[in-house]
């Protein structure tokens, strides 16, 4: 199950050695040996620690749970597989995008270039059954990532956390908003998107935050070169 960036895993080795852990693995197990499929697959559970290391974090960008759709999921929260048409709330997020930073919408919804510049994107449960939005909630993630949360909040230096919809920013509201830069808003979801979300400017003022205290700013543009890439549709 463990299968960690070590940047993650030096930090976050009390957590696997927790009893929740354990009793978090083994509802996993009985999950998979009742014939349940779980997205994403086993490889990608950790896909967001591994493509951002926690010394390489700058930005972290929050989510609730993976997307439970056929070939969705990959692990990085609100980001799809390649060749998966952008889900709602993501071409909510590329429209303020364009608004905000004036970048085309690209054709994908295929986000790993951003966690490769040190976005955390990261789900507060990293597991969904196939088609059961939510179904692995209260199950034991949650725990596993407050904790990747605190690392993050615990660095010297500043962090830029994009909270979007009271969810995320429950969950994070410990964070010590007098060294990080703290950016709320409402959710980009159809439901709730024009209820705050546009004209947040995120990613302008993410850029800003990122300049002031000499980071490189986030190049938010996101490559076209994924979109016609096949899609995995391998049981978890």
């Amino acid at each position: 199950m463990v299968n960690l960036h070590h940047s993650w895993l030096a930090k976050l080795q009390p957590e696997f050695d927790a009893p929740y852990m354990g009793e978090l693995k083994q509802f996993l197990q009985k999950e998979r040996d009742g014939g349940k499929r779980i997205f994403p697959r086993a490889s990608n559970w950790f896909h967001a620690l591994d493509t951002t290391p926690l010394d390489k974090v700058r930005v972290v960008i929050l989510g609730q749970d993976p997307y439970h759709g056929e070939g969705q999921a990959h692990g990085l929260c609100f980001s799809v597989q390649p060749g998966v048409p952008p889900p709602p709330s993501l071409v909510n997020i590329y429209k303020e995008m364009k608004s905000d930073l004036g970048v085309a919408p690209p054709r994908h919804g295929h986000l790993e270039s951003w966690a490769k510049q040190g976005v955390l994107l990261l789900n507060s449960v990293l597991t969904v059954e196939a088609g059961r939005a939510a179904s692995h909630q209260g199950k034991g993630w949650e725990r596993f990532t407050d904790a990747v949360i605190r690392e993050v909040n615990a660095l010297p230096r500043p962090v830029v956390f994009i909270l979007w919809g009271s969810y995320a920013q429950k969950k994070a509201a410990f964070v010590n908003s007098t060294r990080h830069l703290v950016l709320k808003s409402a959710h980009p979801s159809p439901l709730s998107a024009h209820n705050g979300f546009f004209g947040s400017k995120p990613f302008s003022k993410t850029n800003a935050f990122l300049t002031a205290h000499g980071e490189a700013p986030i190049d938010w543009a996101l490559p076209d070169d994924n979109s016609n890439q096949m899609v995995s549709t391998a049981p978890a």
